[in-house]
């Protein structure tokens, strides 16, 4: 998959993520974009590292949508706890 491709998986997985997560969250599009490219990013991982799957066969597969969703729930969680007590 090219960089583009893991753009475009990371914009729609991160809004994907953040829309499941309850609550208010910080940031707006650039920051859902971010933490979608790098919650893909720690999907891929986990899914190579812990089950063994290549993510980076295909971009419609249903493996690689499920673990860069997983991903970008894990850091939008964790960015979530960071800006939680500050105010834009």
């Amino acid at each position: 998959m090219s960089i583009i491709g893991w753009i475009v998986l990371g914009l729609i997985a991160g809004s994907i993520a953040r829309a499941i997560l309850p609550g208010k969250q910080s940031g707006g599009w650039i920051v859902t974009l971010i933490t979608g490219v790098f919650g893909a990013l720690v999907g891929g991982w986990i899914a190579s590292a812990i089950f063994g799957v290549n993510v980076n066969e295909a971009f419609f597969d249903i493996g690689t949508w499920l673990f860069a969703i997983l991903g970008g729930l894990i850091v939008s969680f964790i960015w979530r706890a960071i800006t939680r007590g500050r105010t834009a």
